[in-house]
């Protein structure tokens, strides 16, 4: 909830500031001041650069605040570290008191330590000393070194003179100390706001893990042939999904009958999630390579379908009437007219047909793959390796919207007239 609180504030303070800075440049008189926006019209809306540098920069910036980057300025509170302590009273048998110290020291938790020296003390309640990792919790064993903690009536009965049961918890300096059902102390330093490693480790730990495995390579295999494996199933999925739909759409947009055919196929198998097909799959086509193909195939099929479908049945009447009035066959009608005005449902179908076939690679992958990049995050993520987890995640994301990014400007080159009348 935090982190939300903080992206919508650095979102909301980057457009006041960004269109401060750009009235106070901007001349008043320009005719681009005058500039309207038509709700809906697509068009019409052009991603702002500034935006999307800040967007970037705000997510790196929380990232690494929120993992202890060296390589961000500033951080939220972090996990205590150093050395602690507090005192405990215990009472034993006879009805006496006395009171020892506990001294921790928190250390990082990639580190090793021993517990400080300290004085045992003169009372039957003993000084005691361990050390543990940061964002850890410790089962203390104070209370063994008290003379007399096996006889009846032994208890620990406060922390810094707080009052303390079995189940109840105590704040203390630098952390707090919980009392387990059976009377032994447990202690938990301050977390802070950080997250530890192994759930999110800092931007640099990824790097340089990145540069690790694409010099030695990753479970026998290099970097490169990870990514290209997966690159390469994705493609020949897509492929083979668009050389059926498109043709299968187009079909379902000109005629009733392959409409009424096909369309309770496709409106069925649309909304089920290619995850779901997985066990199918594997039986019909076994766990190997044809198996991952075709499950990336009927990724892209359905969505390519209607893609195509829906490019056909929007294509304006009034251009089919026009070119039946100046003699066009019904060839030249689905040539020139009704492929041209469909071509900008496909790009946009294709490209998120592309985008669900890069999701579910990382499920093809999860069986009997040896080489891919949704294979290796899946190994990393079984030795809690987060780092190769998100390094995984981050390449799959750029290389996917490169290909989008290349998929748009073959839509701007091959489709010039997207958004005209």
């Amino acid at each position: 909830m935090m982190v939300l609180a903080l992206y919508i504030g650095l979102f909301v303070g980057a457009a006041l500031l960004v269109g401060a800075v750009r009235r106070i440049t901007t001349p008043k008189n320009d005719f681009t001041s005058l500039k309207t926006v038509t709700f809906g019209d697509e068009s019409a809306v052009r991603p702002d650069r500034a935006a999307s540098i800040i967007s970037v920069l705000v997510i790196f910036l929380i990232w690494g605040a929120f993992t202890g980057s060296k390589l961000v300025p500033f951080h939220v509170p972090g996990p205590f570290k150093g050395e602690t302590s507090f005192t405990y009273t215990a009472r034993n048998a006879q009805g006496q008191t006395d009171a020892a110290t506990v001294t921790v020291l928190v250390h990082d938790v990639s580190e090793s330590h021993d517990a400080p020296e300290i004085d045992p003390g003169d009372g039957f309640a003993k000084n005691y000393s361990t050390a543990m990792g940061a964002w850890r919790s410790s089962l203390l064993g104070a209370h063994r070194n008290d003379e007399g903690q096996d006889e009846d009536g032994y208890a620990i009965i406060s922390i810094d003179s707080q009052p303390i049961a079995p189940g109840e918890v105590v704040k203390v300096a630098n952390g707090e100390v919980s009392m387990t059902a059976k009377g032994s102390l447990n202690f938990t330093p301050e977390k802070g706001l950080q997250m530890e490693p192994i759930w999110m480790p800092a931007p640099e730990a990824v790097v340089k893990r990145f540069f690790e495995i694409a010099s030695d390579g990753y479970q026998n295999f290099t970097l490169w042939e990870h990514l290209g494996w997966s690159l390469f199933r994705v493609i020949l999925g897509f492929v083979l999904g668009s050389l059926v739909g498109i043709p299968l759409g187009y079909a379902m947009g000109l005629s009733g009958w392959f409409r009424g055919w096909f369309d309770p196929i496709v409106e069925f198998m649309r909304p089920v999630p290619p995850l779901a097909l997985i066990p199918l799959v594997i039986i019909w086509f076994g766990i190997w390579e044809t198996g991952k193909i075709v499950l990336l195939f009927l990724a892209a099929l359905w969505i390519m379908t209607i893609a195509a479908r829906a490019g056909v049945s929007g294509v304006n009447i009034s251009k089919v009437h026009a070119a039946y009035s100046l003699g066009a066959s019904k060839f030249q009608i689905l040539r020139f007219v009704i492929v041209p005005n469909s071509l900008p449902e496909i790009f946009t179908g294709a490209r998120v047909a592309m985008g669900v076939c890069w999701g579910t690679v990382v499920a093809a992958e999860l069986v009997a793959a040896q080489k891919g990049a949704g294979m290796m995050i899946i190994a990393a993520s079984k030795f809690q390796l987060t780092d190769i987890v998100i390094m995984g995640i981050v390449l799959i994301g750029i290389i996917g919207y490169s290909i989008d990014i290349l998929m748009r400007r073959a839509e701007n080159y091959l489709v010039p007239w997207k958004g005209r009348s």
